[in-house]
């Protein structure tokens, strides 16, 4: 438009100065190139003039233009092309967000096609694949993200992982997770989720304590963390005594009153049934719930075989003062009471803890008890009444029924 624009300004200057000449001038030209002599009016010549000047600067501009066509050319389909994949990388992502894996992934390899953020659309595309579980094209497509991405690239790493992960692969994804330079944050909640699955609850703790202070979880989450895996490392770690000894002292102080955590070291210690380990079992036990009551925990205090169990009656009668209604509590006593050889006693407790809660491991002491005392009669109710409640439990945990523990 501006060149358009001073052309027009061009002609009518020249028109201009070619009235203003022929009004003021009746001068003439004359060319002499011998032999030839060539005469022109003024005016003539310099109409003449303008024509070849703007006759020269037009073929020059068209020359000019040819010449730089083919380079218009290409930056025109490059714009294009660029365009192309842009909107293709976009499509894709809309796609993959709205749950439209297919078209996802056929929007993502024409963007790798295209050349649009290769890496991106090859980890966007296995993704989609993995959705698809078209496990095949999803390793065709970490191939070929890997080899446009660096070795240690975050998208790469966390790509690979997560799919792993999602596989139960947890082995394969810490591989992965160990070639991270610097220790991200999504990176980091992979390693607890492969950790976990890898059941390697010692080194889980400190991956908690990093993500608690990177705010990923507040206190309570990280509490319920890091005492769910304290749990499963002391369970894991009870071997023998000597591995669960080293294990036990590692808890921090104010841990080892909390009642998972001393459920699963005293479990432990019992599961061991070595000298001195029913002790252990017990004093654990007791030091948990001077702090905090616990039915489960009350209830697992029957199992430490200790060297006083007298002791053990005394103490268990005094949390009863307190908690009358446990019916955990009061089946432990009664197993206490057996063991002691105080049948009266026994039976009292167990009968109370069957008129509190009817389980059908009190209903088992009880038929128990009554064998003792020659009860045949009693004896095989309460056995039957115990199969009964035990295979009602086992069909409600077979159908999903009741509390699931995490």
């Amino acid at each position: 438009m501006k060149f358009l624009l001073w052309i027009i300004a061009a002609i009518a200057v020249a028109v201009g100065l070619v009235a203003a000449a022929v009004r003021s001038s009746a001068g003439y030209l004359q060319v002499v190139w011998p032999p030839y002599r060539i005469e022109l009016s003024l005016v003539m010549a310099i109409v003449l003039l303008a024509a070849v000047f703007a006759l020269a600067y037009m073929s020059a501009r068209l020359i000019a233009a040819m010449v730089d066509m083919p380079r218009q050319v290409r930056e025109y389909r490059e714009a294009r092309r660029q365009r192309q994949a842009h909107e293709a990388i976009v499509e894709a992502l809309r796609e993959f967000f709205s749950g439209r894996y297919a078209r996802a992934e056929k929007a993502a390899g024409i963007a790798m096609e295209l050349g649009e953020q290769p890496g991106l659309a090859a980890m966007l595309a296995a993704r989609a694949a993995h959705e698809l579980r078209a496990h095949d094209r999803r390793d065709a497509y970490l191939e070929q993200g890997a080899a446009r991405l660096p070795a240690n690239d975050i998208l790469k790493v966390i790509t690979e992982a997560d799919l792993l992960l999602e596989q139960h692969r947890a082995t394969e994804a810490l591989a992965v997770l160990q070639s991270q330079p610097q220790k991200h944050t999504a990176g980091l909640r992979l390693e607890l989720k492969a950790l976990q699955l890898a059941k390697n609850w010692e080194k889980s703790l400190t991956v908690i304590d990093q993500l608690e202070r990177r705010n990923v979880f507040d206190a309570e989450q990280a509490a319920r963390l890091r005492r769910h895996a304290l749990a499963e490392h002391l369970k894991r770690r009870a071997t023998d005594v000597a591995t669960l000894d080293e294990a036990w002292r590692k808890v921090p102080d104010a841990r080892r009153r909390d009642t998972l955590v001393a459920h699963a070291a005293a479990q432990g210690y019992v599961a061991l049934d070595n000298d001195g380990a029913g002790e252990r079992a017990a004093e654990i036990i007791e030091r948990s719930l001077e702090q905090t009551w616990d039915s489960d925990l009350a209830g697992l205090y029957a199992d430490c075989a200790g060297s006083d169990t007298v002791r053990q009656i005394e103490r268990a009668e005094r949390w009863l003062a307190a908690q009358p209604q446990d019916a955990s509590l009061l089946h432990a006593l009664g197993r206490l009471c057996a063991r002691q050889g105080l049948w009266g006693k026994a039976q009292n407790y167990v009968d109370a803890s069957i008129a509190v809660d009817p389980a059908y491991q009190s209903h088992l002491t009880a038929a128990r008890l009554h064998e003792k005392l020659g009860d045949s009669e009693a004896a095989e109710r309460h056995y039957r009444k115990s199969l009964d409640l035990a295979l009602a439990k086992l069909g409600e945990r077979a159908a999903g029924v009741g509390p699931t523990v995490v």
